[in-house]
C-alpha cells in the first residue's frame, strides 16, 4: 500500500519536531569548559548544572505524562518547543549563573513533555507503509537527537567567534521551524467530551516486578554511564587530555549516544533475553576500556569507550523497557514505564552531582575509574538477572 503525500509529510514532520526538542537537551555538553571559564565556577558546579535538567524531565513525566491524551498531541508538542526555545534563549543570553540553571530545568520539564508524547506521536503518524519503522525512527529521533545535539553544539562553538552563544542561536532557529512543521501533522487525539486530566502515577504492577527489578539494573548502570559522559568528560578532555576543542568535546560524548540510537535499531529483532546478556557485556567492555583509557589519556580508546558503553545502554535500556510493557497489563502500562523512567533519569543524574563531588576530592581520572568500576560491577547484576526476560 502506497502512503499519501500529506500523511508522509505529518511523519516527517513529527519526527523532525522530536528530534529538534532533544538536540536541545544535549546542547550545553560540549561548551562547558567554555562556560566554565565564562562564569568562573567548578566541574562540580558543571555536574550539577547537567543534572537538574534530569529533574526536569522526571517532573514534566509525573505531571503532563498523561496530558496529551486530555488535550492532544500537537498541543503538548507545542509546549514542548515553546518551552525549549525558552531555554535557548536563557543560554543564549547568559548574562548569569542563575539563567543557566534555570534554562536548563526547562530543556529537561521540554525533554519529559517530549518523552512521553513524541515517541506515541510518532507511532500515531506513521503511514502505512512506515509502520514497521516508525518505532526505530522514533528511537532514532529520540536518542540520536540527544546525539546530533553535542555534535551540532561542538561543530558550531568550534566554527565561530561565540562558543557559548552561537549553538543556543542555532537552536532558537531550528525550533521556529520545527513550530513550522506542527503546520504538517495532524492531531491523532479525539477528545472526549468531560474527559479530566489526572497525574501519571508511577508503579509496578506485581506481574512486571521480577522483570521491572531485572531491567532496573541495566537502566541505572546504563544512564549512569550517559550522565558520566555528559558531566565529566568534558572536564577531562580539557584538564587531562589537554584538547580544548568543542568538537572533540562533542565527538567523545556524542559517540556514546549515536551508538546507542544505531545499537537499538541494528539489534531490534533479538531476543529480549539475548539482547540484555548482550548489553550488559557490551556495557561492561565499555567501563573496562575506560578504566584503561583515564589512566593513559588516551583520547582513542575513550572515543571506543563511548561507543561500545552506548551501544550496551541502548540494548539495555529499550530490551528492558520492551520487557516490561510485555509483563504489564494494559490498563497500567504506562505507569509501570514511567516508573522505569524515572528510575534512569534519577540514575543519570544522582551519580553524576556524586562524580562531581569525588572530582574535587580524588581527582578526575580517579573518579572516572571508581565509577568504571562501579557501573561493571551493575552490569554483573544486569547480566545475572538475564533469566528473568523473556527468551523471544
Amino acid at each position: 500500500m502506497t502512503s499519501n503525500p500529506r500523511s508522509t509529510l505529518g511523519f516527517a514532520a513529527t519526527l523532525f519536531v522530536f528530534a529538534v526538542v532533544m538536540i536541545g537537551t544535549t546542547l550545553p555538553t560540549p561548551v562547558y569548559p567554555e562556560l566554565q571559564r565564562e562564569f568562573g565556577f567548578s566541574g562540580s558546579t558543571t555536574t550539577v548544572l547537567f543534572a537538574v535538567y534530569a529533574g526536569g524531565v522526571i517532573v514534566a513525566l509525573v505531571t503532563v505524562g498523561r496530558l496529551s491524551q486530555v488535550v492532544g498531541r500537537k498541543p503538548l508538542l507545542l509546549a514542548g518547543i515553546v518551552l525549549s526555545l525558552f531555554s535557548a534563549v536563557l543560554f543564549a543570553i547568559g548574562t548569569a549563573e542563575s539563567l543557566l540553571f534555570i534554562g536548563r530545568i526547562i530543556s529537561g520539564f521540554s525533554a519529559g513533555i517530549l518523552t512521553s508524547t513524541g515517541t506515541v506521536a510518532v507511532l500515531e503518524a506513521a503511514p502505512d507503509s512506515k509502520r514497521r519503522i516508525a518505532g526505530p525512527l522514533a528511537t532514532a529521533a529520540n536518542i540520536g537527537g540527544l546525539g546530533l545535539g553535542m555534535l551540532l553544539a561542538g561543530l558550531v562553538a568550534q566554527l565561530t567567534p561565540w562558543p557559548t552563544r552561537a549553538p543556543f542561536v542555532m537552536h532558537a532557529v531550528l525550533l521556529v521551524i520545527a513550530g513550522i512543521a506542527l503546520l504538517a501533522i495532524r492531531e491523532s487525539v479525539e477528545k472526549q467530551p468531560g474527559a479530566r486530566f489526572r497525574l501519571q502515577r508511577p508503579g509496578v504492577p506485581v506481574e512486571a516486578r521480577s522483570v521491572f527489578a531485572a531491567a532496573a539494573f541495566g537502566a541505572t548502570a546504563g544512564f549512569a554511564v550517559c550522565g558520566l559522559f555528559s558531566s565529566v568528560a568534558p572536564n577531562f578532555v580539557g584538564t587531562v587530555l589537554g584538547i580544548h576543542s568543542p568538537l572533540v568535546v562533542g565527538v567523545v560524548t556524542a559517540s556514546l549516544f549515536i551508538a546507542s540510537a544505531a545499537a537499538q535499531i541494528a539489534f531490534g529483532g533479538l531476543a529480549v533475553r539475548r539482547a540484555i546478556a548482550l548489553g550488559a557485556v557490551l556495557l561492561f567492555i565499555g567501563m573496562a576500556l575506560l578504566a584503561v583509557a583515564l589512566p593513559l589519556a588516551s583520547l582513542a580508546l575513550l572515543v571506543v569507550a563511548s561507543i561500545v558503553s552506548g551501544a550496551g545502554q541502548g540494548l539495555l535500556f529499550s530490551f528492558g523497557l520492551r520487557a516490561i510493557t510485555g509483563a504489564s497489563p494494559d490498563a497500567v502500562r504506562t505507569e509501570a514505564t514511567s516508573a522505569y523512567f524515572i528510575v534512569a533519569y534519577l540514575a543519570i543524574s544522582v551519580p553524576a552531582i556524586l562524580a562531581g563531588v569525588a572530582v574535587k576530592l580524588v581527582g578526575l581520572s580517579e573518579t572516572g575509574i571508581g565509577f568504571a568500576v562501579a557501573a561493571a560491577i551493575v552490569c554483573v547484576f544486569a547480566f545475572s538477572g538475564r533469566r528473568r526476560f523473556p527468551e523471544s
